[in-house]
């Protein structure tokens, strides 16, 4: 019998159940013990499935000032190593078990699938005016949507603040399994944008 394969030699993805139906096939939870992938998968059609979801996370951790086609703000602090974001993740985490008791990979789980969005805004021209339409997401978006959703708000807590970004991104996690809309920036920004998307239909 093999043993247990645990993240950062501290905690299992096994047994963790994705309880949102569309987001199954893109949350991969393989067993790892430092998910770094070294872009293996690039070449292959929607490679990110094939990515752990915390190499996911830490890949948005480099970035997380871009928003759209701009940056809102500089990310050149957080631009490095990847240890070092792994390091960030794994305080993170250790913050998420000491204040929830729940295994923290669970608990990135929820916030996922309560900060993806299932309806967004999508413009287009017809004649000489522009259109707002609604549209459904696709599984891959709304997991990247959310992503980055939690890192935009984890960076905005702690850049130039007392806040750690470990600490800045715990909170965001937590805030986003309660669906605390109050303290979360993601289910904030994902109720903002659904309303829209309502009024557009």
């Amino acid at each position: 019998m093999m043993a247990d394969v645990k993240l950062f030699n501290k905690w299992s993805s096994a047994g963790i159940k994705i309880n949102d139906p569309g987001l199954t096939n893109y949350l991969n939870l393989k067993q790892v013990v430092l998910p770094r992938s070294r872009g293996r998968s690039a070449a292959k059609q929607f490679h990110k499935s094939n990515m752990h979801i915390v190499e996911r996370l830490a890949t948005h951790l480099f970035v997380p000032g871009h928003r759209g086609k701009k940056h809102l703000r500089t990310s050149g602090a957080c631009v490095g190593k990847t240890i070092t974001v792994m390091a960030i993740i794994q305080e993170a985490f250790g913050i998420i078990e000491q204040k929830t008791k729940t295994n923290p990979i669970e608990v990135l789980v929820r916030a996922i699938e309560n900060a993806a969005l299932r309806e967004e805004i999508t413009s287009f021209q017809m004649g000489g005016i522009m259109l707002r339409r609604a549209v459904i997401a696709s599984p891959q978006r709304r997991v990247d949507l959310a992503l980055r959703l939690i890192t935009q708000g984890s960076y905005q807590k702690s850049a130039g603040k007392p806040k750690t970004i470990a600490q800045a991104l715990a909170d965001e996690i937590i805030a986003s399994y309660t669906y605390d809309a109050q303290n979360s920036v993601a289910i904030r920004e994902k109720e903002r944008i659904e309303r829209e998307a309502a009024g557009a239909r």
